[in-house]
């Protein structure tokens, strides 16, 4: 029987893994400079953190979870989202005592949504995602978009597209949700099961149908942002005027609700505008979720955070035609000819790799040809030649690849001469 990798995963390849580490390790820099922490959850958690941290009307929670009974029939679910996990561990570790507030963390890990595989998007993905507990000033929401920005940047992507909303505080989410509710009540026979059911528990949810997203009543449907309160309407002016202060780009669209429940105030999503991308052109979404910590049994405490699929940055880049630096060559491959100096090429190997260098032999037992082949297609820097008479003599001929320049070294001072070269 043949074996084949279940519908939507993937196997990230050599060659291909390399882009993968390029990107989490920008990612932990700008981190770094941000001063975000790594924080790393279990990849399935009690099914009831995320019915009650996801929300029960969402899409995510009522089609695309993995769930399953343990041996003692325990709901347990494969995590479908990072936030949820992360404000989990907040509270039961009591990152709220810590005296440095905000608590600023990001995570990169698999999570698992059963939706219907397309390019950029899988049933297992990683998302990158930062979250910042602890503040109610909108200068860290303003933050926590600059910090995905940035990224993006660094990593050579320019057709991007920030879109912002606000959904206002308990009090205006409650006058949008009542305008919501008579806007669609008459004719919500002529929406979908979803939609009937959402209008009494989160009416909200219906603007983020994709099955009656052209319906009439959508493009007539009451904007949140006519239901601010002054109180979020000074917070989403603030937000806006830092991000113009630091020179973001944005457009508000009154449209956007994100997907997720917990979202309250600012709610944003950054899209590749690159021709060629796909009609998804969602790279990046987040949004503030004042309220969730409580939610999940901690105290009141408010946060923002994004969340990125890597699958999709990937897909960005390649939309973009970008190419990462990756460093592909390795620093010496060791050419051997003859019994006592395969014996040596072992050992030198070995000092070459504990030195720090970056080193490979033959191991196909190839002819002189075939071994500079291989070294070639490794992209060498160096090629370290040496057979029984060069053994006998204590040296072994260097060659330089990128000037064809060739010398002979002493077999006591070659690692360090690859070493000051390299």
């Amino acid at each position: 029987m043949a074996f084949q990798i279940p519908r939507g995963t993937q196997d990230i390849l050599p060659g291909e893994v390399e882009k993968w580490q390029f990107i989490e390790e920008k990612a932990k820099d700008i981190c770094r400079r941000f001063q975000y922490r790594e924080i790393r959850t279990p990849v399935f958690e009690h099914t009831e953190l995320f019915l009650r941290g996801v929300g029960d009307t969402t899409d995510i929670v009522q089609k695309e979870m993995y769930t399953f009974l343990d041996r003692k029939e325990r709901s347990l679910t494969l995590r479908p989202e990072g936030t949820a996990s992360v404000v989990r561990s907040y509270v039961e570790n009591k990152l709220y005592s810590d005296p440095n507030q905000p608590t600023k963390l990001f995570y990169i890990g698999p999570m698992f949504r059963y939706e219907r595989p397309q390019q950029g998007r899988y049933r297992q993905f990683v998302q990158f995602g930062v979250e910042a507990i602890g503040s109610n000033d909108p200068a860290i929401d303003a933050e926590v978009i600059s910090l995905a920005i940035e990224f993006y940047k660094s990593l050579g992507l320019k057709s991007l597209k920030l879109v912002i909303n606000s959904l206002g505080d308990r009090d205006s989410r409650i006058a949008h949700r009542d305008a919501l509710i008579r806007h669609f009540e008459p004719q919500i026979d002529e929406f979908c099961s979803d939609c009937k059911e959402r209008l009494e528990k989160n009416p909200l949810r219906i603007l983020d149908c994709k099955k009656d997203r052209d319906h009439e009543l959508m493009k007539t449907a009451p904007a949140i942002l006519q239901y601010l309160n002054d109180e979020s309407s000074s917070y989403f002016s603030k937000v806006k005027q830092y991000l113009t202060d630091l020179g973001i780009d944005y457009v508000v669209d009154s449209g956007l609700v994100r997907g997720l429940d917990y979202y309250n105030h600012t709610a944003f999503e950054i899209m590749s505008e690159a021709k060629g991308f796909g009609s998804i052109t969602t790279l990046c979404g987040g949004g503030r979720y004042n309220g969730l910590v409580e939610d999940i049994g901690g105290p009141d405490m408010p946060g923002i955070g994004f969340a990125l699929s890597i699958e999709r940055l990937l897909a960005a880049l390649e939309a973009e035609k970008i190419q990462l630096p990756l460093e592909q060559s390795i620093d010496c491959y060791v050419v051997a000819l003859g019994e006592q100096a395969e014996n040596r090429a072992v050992t030198l190997l070995h000092e070459c790799r504990k030195s720090g260098l970056a080193a490979e032999k033959d191991y196909q037992n190839r002819k002189l040809k075939g071994q500079f082949k291989a070294a070639d297609r490794l992209h060498a820097k160096f090629v370290i030649v040496m057979g029984d008479d060069e053994l006998q003599k204590g040296v072994a001929n260097v060659k330089e690849m990128a000037t064809g320049e060739q010398l002979e070294v002493s077999l006591n001072e070659l690692v360090s001469y690859i070493q000051n070269k390299s």
